[in-house]
């Protein structure tokens, strides 16, 4: 795994994940969508904490940048059981 490689992991797993929360809002306008903007914003805080993160590595590399993964991995993962939570309160 390779510093690009990584940062165009994270552009493309947070990015998704934000394209599914903007498409509910799309397709549900008559939802309030306060809930969901606040998990924009996580996952937004996310993608700036992950990629300066990847831009300063601290100790062995390679430990380092399989620690962010794992950790991208379950914060997505957070984040997406929240949309489906959100999304089962006002469906």
């Amino acid at each position: 795994m390779n510093l690009r490689v990584f940062k165009k992991d994270i552009e493309y797993f947070v990015g998704e994940f934000i394209e599914d929360c903007d498409l509910f809002v799309l397709l549900n306008p008559q939802q309030d969508s306060e809930e969901i903007d606040a998990i924009i914003e996580e996952a937004v805080d996310l993608y700036n904490n992950l990629k300066q993160r990847a831009a300063h590595p601290e100790g062995a590399k390679k430990a380092y940048y399989n620690g962010l993964i794992k950790e991208m991995f379950e914060k997505l993962d957070e984040l997406s059981e929240k949309l489906s939570a959100a999304v089962a309160k006002q469906a």
